[in-house]
Order: C-alpha cells, then sequence, then structure tokens
C-alpha cells in the first residue's frame, strides 16, 4: 500500500505541474517527486514507465494493478482540482482529430516516452549506475528535452495519467484521449526491450561458485 500512496502522490504532483506550468513544471516536479519517493516505489508515476518496469521485472503481476490505478487517479485528482477549485480551466479545444495528424503524434509520444523510459531504466535499475545520486535530474531533463523536441507535435505528454489529467481539466479532448495510453505504453514497451538487449548482463543470474571455492565453518560460507 505504501508504494501506491507514493504512486498517487507523486503523479498528482507530477499532472499539477504540468498543468499550470507545463513542461518545465512537469518536468521539475518530476524530478522532486523521484527523490522524494524513489526509495518507496520506484517512483514511476507513469502507467508506460511501469509497464517498462514490468517487462524488466522491477513490478510483479500482483503489483501492476495497484499502480495504474494509483497514477490514474493521481491523475484525475489533479485535473479536477485544478479546474474545479483553482479555476485552471482548458480552452479553445479543437475536437475533430489531431493538430499535425495522427501519424506524427502518435510518433512524437513514442519517440518521446521511449527516451523517458530508457534512460529511467537505465540510471535507475541498470547495474552500472547503481547508487547514483543524479537520476531524478536525468529523468526531470528528459522529460523537458522530450517536451522541447516533440510538444509542437503532440502536447508532449508521455504518460496516460497526465493525458486523462488534462482531460479532465479539458486542456486535451476526451476523444483524443486513446492516443496518449497506446503511444506511450507502446514507447515504454519498445524501450524495456532495447534495454534488455543492450544491457543483456543485468538479466543474467549471478555465476555459481565453485564447490571447491566455498569454506564451510559451522553455519556461515566464506568465500
Amino acid at each position: 500500500m505504501k508504494k501506491y500512496i507514493v504512486e498517487f502522490i507523486g503523479t498528482f504532483f507530477l499532472v499539477s505541474g504540468a498543468i499550470f506550468y507545463g513542461a518545465i513544471g512537469a518536468s521539475l516536479a518530476l524530478m522532486i517527486m523521484i527523490y522524494a519517493g524513489g526509495h518507496i516505489s520506484g517512483a514511476h508515476y507513469n502507467p508506460a514507465v511501469t509497464t517498462a518496469m514490468y517487462i524488466r521485472k522491477k513490478v510483479t503481476t500482483a503489483e501492476l494493478p495497484g499502480y495504474y490505478i494509483a497514477q490514474l487517479l493521481g491523475g484525475i485528482i489533479a485535473g479536477t482540482l485544478a479546474y474545479y477549485v483553482f479555476e485552471r480551466q482548458g480552452q479553445n479545444l479543437v475536437c475533430d482529430g489531431f493538430a499535425t495528424g495522427v501519424m506524427k503524434t502518435a510518433l512524437a509520444e513514442i519517440i518521446g516516452t521511449f527516451a523517458l523510459a530508457y534512460v529511467i531504466l537505465n540510471v535507475a535499475t541498470a547495474k552500472g549506475t547503481a547508487g547514483n545520486s543524479y537520476f531524478g535530474l536525468a529523468i526531470g531533463g528528459t522529460v523537458l528535452a522530450m517536451a522541447v523536441a516533440f510538444g509542437s507535435f503532440s502536447g508532449g505528454v508521455f504518460n496516460p495519467a497526465v493525458g486523462l489529467g488534462l482531460c479532465v481539466q479539458k486542456s486535451m479532448c476526451w476523444s483524443n484521449l486513446w492516443m496518449f495510453f497506446v503511444a506511450p505504453l507502446i514507447g515504454g514497451v519498445i524501450a524495456a526491450l532495447v534495454f534488455r538487449v543492450v544491457n543483456e548482463a543485468d538479466d543474467e543470474e549471478p555465476e555459481s561458485i565453485p564447490e571447491e571455492q566455498i569454506i564451510r565453518t559451522g553455519d556461515k560460507v566464506l568465500h
């Protein structure tokens, strides 16, 4: 339950940052919440990242629904408060499709989410970067960089929970929401598969120690 509470809180502030201050707000909120909650839940705050972590075997099948629910609830509550309490209401929506076309929107979201999930997997789960202190900055920076690069094509969502929150807050159209679920999840899956290829050693089982190198002393094992 602690993991899910942390995921709800982190996603809430991530989506709030996106609503009130755009890409800069989202990237700063994400960086801060990663440092705050990474040691408890892994600080995914994004169903696409959780999917990548599941493929990476850092999330169990039993945990998966709880992560998704907590993240989506965080997005819904953030969007609701922004719209009804803080009166930050989206305006001038055009809901007859995607402004830059389906293909460009999809590719922008897939590429941006791929970069985000790929960086997270490498800085937060790879053996070669274990114990680093820069992971939050790297991840927050990736969100900002991808939003600057691809935001004009898709809005730079890269996160189903953010897309949901923006729909509740009416900055995005409900009819377009499917894109911001499907494309980020595809990007997360691709990132996890690529990570496993380029970090093959991380998936290998530890080598067994030859019996002749093990000295048993009472109930202790000395190598």
